[in-house]
Order: C-alpha cells, then structure tokens, then sequence
C-alpha cells in the first residue's frame, strides 16, 4: 500500500513541475511575440477658419511626417493585405519565385534531384577554373551584386 501511495505521490509531483515548465515556456514565448503595430490615427481633413488677425501670425506649418523606421517597412513588404498581420502564406510569398526556378517539372514539389541539379549548377558556374575546387576569390565572385542607388527625385 506505501508502494501505491509513493508512486501517486511522484506521479503528482511530476505532473506539477510539467505544469510550471509548461508554463513558463508558454510566457517566455509570449513575450518574445512582437505587439501588434498600432492603427493609424482618424485624420481630421476639415479646413480651418479664417483668422480674425490675418496679418499678425504666421499660417501653422503642417505636421512634419516621420519617416517609417526599418522594422515597419519591413513588416509592411510582407504584409500584403495590410491588416497588421503577417500569415504563413504571406511570409512564404516572397520566396515563390526562386522555389519555381528551383522546381524544375512544375507539380510545387522540390525533390531532391531536383534541388542536388540545382545545387551542383550553382558550384559549376562558382568554379571558374573547373578544378573542383572553390577557392576564396571564385567563391567572391559569387556574391550578388549591389544594386545601383536611385538618383535623387528632388
């Protein structure tokens, strides 16, 4: 009988820590989840009235817009629907293109001699002097190259 009981005992007691790691795995991510962006706010697009002083002030000066900081237009280039929310088939849809080049009989399935042609393609044309080998100035050459900046639009 102090089997059966020990054995329940032990069974609760780790049942219990599983709750409490449980737990703290489902805060720990919760707080690594990054808020919602907030909602622009309503615009008010009334003109104003006339000033009963037209000479003695200056007009106000329109509110200045700050630029978007680089984490929102990135957020905004994957969110296609601009609903604040990036799903799976949004996140996905930037890498489409070169999933299709890499999908060689066209049925969206990638086999693996389809990525190994693809992948061995790529070393070929890296090998330059077609040793085999790619040595750090051939794998260089490799990188994509930077594109150009737009003249300014002053």
């Amino acid at each position: 009988m102090g089997r059966y009981l020990a054995g329940i005992a032990a069974g609760l007691l780790l049942t219990a820590a599983a709750l409490f790691w449980w737990q703290s795995k489902t805060q720990a991510a919760a707080e690594a989840t990054p808020r919602p962006m907030p909602v622009a706010a309503v615009v008010d697009d009334t003109l104003p009235e006339g000033d009963d002083n037209a000479f003695g002030a200056a007009p106000p000066m329109p509110a200045s817009a700050s630029p978007a900081s680089r984490e929102q237009r990135r957020f905004a280039r994957y969110d296609r629907n601009r609903d604040g929310i990036i799903t799976r088939p949004e996140m996905l849809s930037s890498r489409t293109k070169a999933f299709k080049a890499l999908d060689s009989d066209g049925n969206n399935l990638l086999s693996f001699e389809e990525w190994a042609a693809a992948t061995g393609d790529r070393f070929a044309a890296a090998d330059a002097n077609k040793d085999g080998k790619v040595t750090p100035p051939e794998f260089a050459a490799t990188a994509p190259k930077p594109k150009p900046k737009p003249a300014c639009r002053c």
